[in-house]
């Protein structure tokens, strides 16, 4: 439970090293109460999204990072998340010019991007 006085950099800490420590669900209990702050800023909403996508919240990760890359359009790493999460739900055309953005911006995302091109051209 986050504790009176915590301020939200230290609580953004923590909840970095509950997803680094593969514990989404615990990174969520500290996020939540900060969610409208957190939303504020690109990071904040990446962080949640981090953890709703690590939880398989599949649909709240889509949302928070849609708002990430609203906020910040050349962060290729929000960009190749928010693309993997609609490829986890079988949006593989909606992903792609996500992953296509991603990898025209870092490409260590072009073999995600030319794995999503394979499934829309083969359906």
């Amino acid at each position: 439970m986050v504790g009176v006085g915590m301020d939200t950099a230290l609580i953004y800490r923590l909840a970095e090293g509950q997803l680094e420590s593969g514990r989404p669900l615990d990174a969520l209990a500290l996020l939540e109460p900060l969610a409208d702050e957190l939303r504020d800023g690109a990071a904040g909403s990446l962080l949640l999204a981090r953890a709703y996508y690590r939880s398989a919240q599949l649909r709240r990760a889509e949302e928070e990072l849609t708002r990430a890359v609203e906020l910040a359009p050349t962060d290729a790493y929000a960009r190749a998340l928010l693309g993997r999460t609609l490829q986890r739900q079988s949006r593989h055309a909606d992903a792609l010019p996500h992953l296509r953005l991603a990898a025209a911006l870092d490409p260590g995302y072009a073999e995600d991007r030319d794995s999503c091109e394979a499934r829309v051209s083969a359906a």
